[in-house]
């Protein structure tokens, strides 16, 4: 009697969950506590997870070149990096891993929920980033990733306001995108401080009170001098 009990206490308290709308997609095992020291672009991380720094690569999207050595600044990669800044810098975030855990650099692969909103999704719902890399075993939301995408680009908001900028290969440039580059830079107002790679290779951010502020063209901005050194670049010498 006691154990006929039980179970229709069990299944009454998992039907009352259902009709309340429990979620269990932050309930999972593979969830691990991290907090944010570092955003690099608007798709990597650097986290401290229990005392141990780690790079996270967020699975399934795709947001445009900010870093990358040999790409030149994306359309939306300055917003996505900016968006992703001022969201997590600092903040304690759940990483949700999938069946593979790293790729071939050694990145932890993860989907990133800050105050119960998986990042991943907000990137594709804001147009700033694209479904890419999907590859087996890691796919375990790709077709709601799909259909938020599909939301995005019938809006036609971010990267698929510009006419085939967006693809399934990758990011096109042309010219309206590059002129799409210059007026997000230019017209960045809290992030001002501009991070530029010079013919040495040399990492050097400027200030609005540099000398060759202005003619400076930016790889990456940043919003305090302490975010700029955090990522590599240095004070240009007078």
């Amino acid at each position: 009697m006691t154990v006929y009990n039980t179970t229709i206490k069990l299944i009454i308290t998992v039907f009352l969950c259902i009709l309340a709308g429990c979620s269990t997609e932050n309930t999972n095992s593979n969830f691990i506590n991290a907090e944010v020291n570092r955003v690099v672009d608007g798709d990597t991380l650097n986290v401290s997870i229990d005392g141990k720094e780690e790079t996270v690569r967020l699975l399934l999207v795709d947001t445009p070149e900010t870093v990358h050595p040999t790409k030149p600044v994306e359309p939306f990669g300055p917003e996505a990096s900016t968006y992703m800044k001022k969201l997590l810098t600092g903040n304690k975030v759940n990483l949700e891993l999938d069946v593979g855990e790293r790729d071939k650099y050694g990145r932890l692969l993860a989907y990133i929920y800050f105050e119960e909103k998986m990042v991943n999704k907000l990137l594709l719902e804001k147009g700033l980033a694209r479904v890419a890399y999907v590859f087996e075993p890691n796919t375990k939301y790709v077709d709601e990733f799909y259909e938020i995408q599909k939301q995005a680009q019938n809006k036609a908001i971010g990267i698929w306001s510009l006419e085939n900028y967006a693809t399934d290969e990758g990011f096109n440039s042309n010219e309206e995108s590059s002129a799409v580059v210059e007026d997000e830079l230019a017209h960045s107002v809290e992030c001002t401080i501009k991070g530029n790679i010079n013919s040495k290779g040399e990492k050097i951010y400027h200030t609005e009170a540099s000398p060759s502020y202005k003619v400076t063209k930016p790889e990456e901005m940043f919003c305090s001098k302490q975010e700029a050194e955090a990522a590599g670049y240095r004070a240009i010498k007078r």
